[in-house]
């Protein structure tokens, strides 16, 4: 099974499915989607996969965990030197203005 099947038939059944998991936590996009739409929060198992991809892990902090990225995600994300990187940083900042 791909993560696109996993995470579409987790999708379909509109619930966490844990044993298919470890499947959708091996692609970054799947991750991110999984946690946006199915859990609605953090997706932690798909961290890892989400982290090594600069435009998932600014939306996964946008839309999923609206704040900070997790340590090691963040460190990742503010190493980076792309679009997403300068965005992320951005709303850093733009969090910290409104506290």
């Amino acid at each position: 099974m791909t993560p696109q099947e996993a995470y579409n038939k987790a999708l379909q059944r509109g619930k966490r499915m844990p044993e298919l998991k470890p499947v959708i936590s091996k692609d970054a996009y799947y991750s991110y989607l999984y946690a946006k739409y199915v859990i609605e929060g953090r997706f932690i198992l798909g961290e890892p996969a989400i982290s090594k991809n600069a435009e998932y892990s600014y939306w996964y902090a946008i839309n999923v965990i609206k704040s900070r990225l997790p340590d090691f995600m963040h460190n990742q994300m503010i190493l980076g030197n792309n679009e997403y990187t300068k965005l992320y940083i951005k709303y850093i900042k733009c969090i910290k203005c409104i506290k």
